[in-house]
């Protein structure tokens, strides 16, 4: 990314050294705040990269990737571009390869490292009526299986982490015992979690994922934080919650659950997707940045941050780009956070200024922040600009000459 930097001197770096003026003036310890960004990944998803839509339709795009292969080779783009992204998540069938061994050697040949495995328990035919919540005992088998191969397929890329988001639940009053769905659930989570031990190989983490509707419409079996909380707490020690921002019901306080979850030891990770309305896969910080920023807030009291990801589908913008900025809007959101003064709000807590406390917040988030992600990506010899050095580098032309122009429209109703 070097080349990409050199020429006359950066604006961005006049504008870095003004900004570490100003904070060091303000008692920032300005060398702390950069290791701590230097040390953020993000895990990328694999699928983020390909095909999506919606029930309506889904469009196709020029230079989409034809394999996980290719879907790697934008996530090393992005990597590349941001320094920040170097873990990505695989999901299974849509990763599915037939050496996975040599699929985790394809990752790190590419300068990035496995995040999670992600199992598919919802696009099944069987899985109609639930997967390991049915009523049916051979499909809870057929499902628990394959939530035992992910386990296999995590050792043999080099994952420590399984990623289980459940489609399963109801669409009517009386459609199915509620409870008795819960046992189906925790008994075959327990299963899991007894193969994945350290007595059989390394020992995988296991992020529960909860969401309130959809596609199920009555009852989600695994709906809330707290529900998902117990089910952890049933299942073993390396069960912790995974918070996605856009499985919420409107007005809820998120930065609450992280700091409550994370004082059972219970947080494991985020899917930091924003959202408007419902599950909308939007790019991160682009709907409600100031909602994304309390909760950095509350992550940086922790002594590490927990695992943070980004699972979304993009469906009208250019895949790449707009992982690209998703990245760029979570580092930009760390570093904010970084930002604040927590002895002075300490103090005004005690004393119960409350504007003083709330100023403290909101200062920082008004500090525009990204000469010092920049210069930090710079360091770690990745772009200052990511954004301009993708368009202007030829990526985007590059994988439509090798892979095609494809646009078009798949999926939806009568397709």
């Amino acid at each position: 990314m070097t080349s990409e930097n050199r020429g006359p001197k950066n604006p961005m770096s006049t504008d870095y050294e003004h900004l570490a003026a100003k904070l060091t003036d303000r008692g920032v310890d300005v060398a702390a705040v950069r290791a701590r960004l230097s040390e953020l990944v993000v895990e990328v998803p694999s699928w983020g990269f390909g095909d999506s839509g919606t029930r309506f339709a889904t469009f196709l795009q020029d230079g989409r990737p034809r394999s996980v292969v290719e879907r790697l080779e934008d996530a090393a783009e992005v990597q590349r571009l941001t320094g920040a992204s170097s873990r990505v998540a695989l999901h299974i069938p849509w990763d599915a390869v037939d050496d996975y061994a040599q699929l985790g050697r394809e990752i790190t040949d590419r300068g990035l490292t496995v995040g999670t495995i992600n199992p598919n328990l919802f696009q099944d035919v069987d899985y109609k009526l639930g997967s390991i919540t049915n009523p049916d005992a051979g499909i809870r088998r057929k499902a628990t299986d394959h939530l035992l191969e992910c386990g296999e397929i995590a050792r043999a890329t080099g994952s420590d982490a399984l990623s289980l988001w459940f489609a399963d639940g109801t669409n009517y009053v009386g459609q199915d015992d509620l409870l008795a769905r819960r046992h189906r659930m925790r008994e075959a989570l327990q299963e899991l979690h007894a193969a994945t031990g350290s007595e059989s190989g390394p020992a995988l983490a296991l992020l529960v994922e909860y969401k309130l509707y959809e596609p199920a419409f009555y009852a989600t079996d695994l709906a809330d934080w707290g529900s998902a909380a117990l089910l952890c707490r049933e299942i073993g020690e390396r069960a912790q919650v995974l918070v996605d921002l856009g499985h919420h019901a409107h007005g809820v306080n998120i930065e609450q659950i992280v700091a409550i979850l994370a004082s059972y030891g219970l947080l494991g990770g985020f899917h930091t997707n924003d959202r408007r309305y419902g599950d909308d896969d939007l790019i991160t910080g682009s709907v409600n940045p100031f909602a994304l920023f309390s909760i950095f807030f509350e992550l940086t009291a922790l002594p590490q941050l927990p695992r943070i990801s980004i699972d979304q589908g993009h469906n009208v913008e250019t895949k790449v780009e707009a992982i690209l900025r998703s990245v760029l809007n979570i580092q930009d959101s760390y570093a904010k956070a970084l930002l604040v003064d927590r002895t002075a709000l300490a103090q005004a807590q005690a004393e119960g200024d409350v504007n003083r406390a709330h100023g403290l917040l909101t200062d920082a988030f008004s500090t525009d922040v990204r000469p010092l992600t920049a210069s930090v990506r710079e360091a770690k010899g990745a772009a200052a600009d990511p954004v301009a050095a993708l368009r202007d580098g030829g990526y985007p032309q590059k994988i439509i000459d090798a892979r095609g122009k494809a646009a078009g429209v798949a999926g939806g109703w009568g397709r």
